[in-house]
């Protein structure tokens, strides 16, 4: 486990980000009497096609390593049956399988961060093109520590989706064919890139949800010993 701990430890460079915006900076100074103004969320991206068990695997890993999950599907759904100014345009959106503008879908990742007294934050269904990604970056200020890539064939994620009867409206064979090609034609380019800085966890989505998780779990283990480490060099 240490092998891997520091391995994982040499590609985490902590981004520059102005961190003292959120929550859990104050309760720092209040156990540690300081303000930590350089130390920065830790940001999880969690990405796959529809159907690949993303919602399922944040699940054990907030309930294993309390990360706070932030779901940019169930962000956008509340949003969409809202009376808010972006809700029409969500719903339209959604329902021809396309992607939400980032700054919208942004604005609403940023609005649960802020108001969050976690600093564990799992971003779960975006950076869903590279648009996406240099908007987050740029917006957000910073890059994720790592990245997991739930990899699932296409013809597994179709059942999945069919079968799980959650009502959602985009939860149908034409519209999840739609959203299949968008996400091999804009996603890919986004895990390609993220594997290139060696941040890419590629996960087999294939099995039990418990076998699943015994290979998501070693990588997170490695990420309590970066978050122990960076804290106390902070301390």
């Amino acid at each position: 486990m240490w092998r891997r701990a520091s391995v994982f430890l040499s590609i985490l460079e902590p981004p520059r980000h102005n961190a003292s915006r959120f929550p859990f900076h104050t309760l720092f100074k209040e156990n540690y009497g300081i303000c930590p103004k350089h130390v920065p969320p830790i940001i999880t991206f969690v990405l796959g096609g529809p159907g690949s068990g993303k919602g399922t695997q944040c699940a054990k890993i907030v309930e294993n390593f309390g990360f706070k999950h932030l779901s940019a599907g169930d962000l956008l759904r509340r949003e969409m049956v809202s009376d808010s100014e972006y809700g029409s345009m969500i719903l339209d959106t959604i329902k021809q399988g396309r992607i939400v503008p980032s700054e919208v879908t942004i604005k609403l990742i940023l609005r649960e961060m802020e108001s969050s007294d976690n600093h564990k934050f799992l971003i779960d269904g975006f950076p869903r093109s590279e648009e996406n990604r240099i908007a987050f970056e740029k917006i957000i200020g910073a890059e994720p520590h790592m990245v997991l890539f739930f990899d699932c064939p296409e013809e597994e994620m179709v059942k999945r989706v069919l079968s799980r009867n959650q009502g959602r409206i985009d939860d149908n064979l034409d519209t999840m064919k739609n959203r299949l090609k968008v996400f091999e034609a804009l996603n890919l380019p986004v895990i390609n890139y993220y594997a290139r800085k060696g941040k890419l966890y590629k996960i087999n989505a294939v099995g039990t949800v418990d076998e699943i998780f015994e290979q998501v779990r070693p990588v997170f283990e490695a990420c309590q010993v970066y978050i122990f480490s960076y804290f106390y060099h902070v301390i």
